[in-house]
């Protein structure tokens, strides 16, 4: 999908073109959503622009980094994406290209997400298509606060798992704790991929006034932020999972000697049924009243070594 926007009294709006006709593209934005092979062609012959650069994006598994080419520069860097499952919201990332030339910008993702919607809706506010340096610095800015938005909301997914958990330990929250931890690993990892973009970018764009130069230092604040709760937030996850793992391996090993002295009762009186089971000239086994001889020595046995087992247990 290709859509094209442009600035009109401060304002973003969308243009529905010809691309027959004799359109410019001077001073537009071009964004391409999981793009097909023929409008990666057509946004090539008519920008100029590398179908190599177009297609970086495309791939979830690229690395963010910086390439240039003729007078147009790639700049690809990870957003955070969310995705609704059965009963919670698992968290990942995904890139995000952004390819400046002299006359335009372009925008390369593979799906929907929140921050492309947030410039397309107009809830950035000082917005100007035409200025392609602070174009770029704003989707780097507003990326980042979207890091640190998510990551409010895993912190707040976690405890609310964590109460869930204290009242029963259930496979479900399991999982889910370790998808938020799987997620904080990615964010990580992207956001440490990013700082690099960020000082790059500074270097081979650098701010042209002083509200430029503040918006790039506040990216780079809020790329350390949010990398440094992530740290803070998956230590705090990865002990939760450790204790968890523990109170369950504790639980089984409750579990398994109770079922030790219940072994231990139940043989007890198979053993004594066992001596009076041989005919062999065992005591009683010419008596009417020998059975219940046999029964009352079983349950008394059993009831002993019941009580002093548990008792052992107890003082343990």
């Amino acid at each position: 999908m290709i859509q094209i926007f442009n600035t009109v009294d401060k304002q973003i709006e969308e243009e529905f073109v010809d691309f027959t006709g004799g359109f410019t593209f001077r001073n537009k934005w071009l964004h391409l959503e999981n793009p097909t092979d023929r409008e990666i062609e057509l946004i090539e012959r008519l920008t100029g622009v590398d179908s190599d650069m177009l297609k970086a994006a495309l791939d979830e598994e690229e690395r963010a980094r910086i390439e240039t080419d003729e007078g147009d520069t790639l700049v690809l860097f990870d957003i955070p994406t969310i995705e609704e499952e059965e009963n919670y919201y698992s968290y990942s990332t995904m890139p995000l290209g952004v390819i400046l030339n002299a006359s335009t910008i372009i925008t390369v993702c593979l799906k929907e997400n929140s921050i492309i919607s947030n410039f397309i809706n107009n809830r950035v506010k000082k917005l100007d298509t035409a200025w392609r340096t602070n174009f770029l610095y704003q989707l780097l800015y507003h990326t980042h606060v979207k890091f640190l938005q998510y990551l409010r909301q895993i912190d707040r997914s976690s405890q609310r798992i964590q109460t869930e958990l204290h009242r029963s330990t259930k496979n479900k929250e399991l999982i889910q704790l370790l998808d938020l931890e799987n997620s904080l690993v990615y964010f990580s990892t992207s956001l440490r991929a990013n700082a690099l973009i960020i000082e790059k970018v500074g270097r081979m764009r650098p701010p042209k006034n002083e509200e430029d130069e503040a918006l790039l230092e506040d990216v780079g604040i809020e790329n350390r932020q949010a990398l440094d709760m992530c740290n803070i937030y998956r230590d705090i996850l990865s002990g939760m999972m450790d204790a968890y793992a523990s109170i369950i391996s504790n639980n089984q090993n409750v579990i398994m000697k109770l079922l030790t002295v219940a072994t231990i009762i139940i043989s007890i009186p198979t053993l004594v049924a066992s001596f009076w089971g041989m005919n062999t000239h065992v005591p009683f086994q010419d008596t009417t009243w020998g059975f219940y001889v046999v029964l009352g020595v079983s349950i008394i046995a059993a009831w002993v070594a019941g009580y002093f087992l548990l008792r052992n247990k107890k003082k343990k």
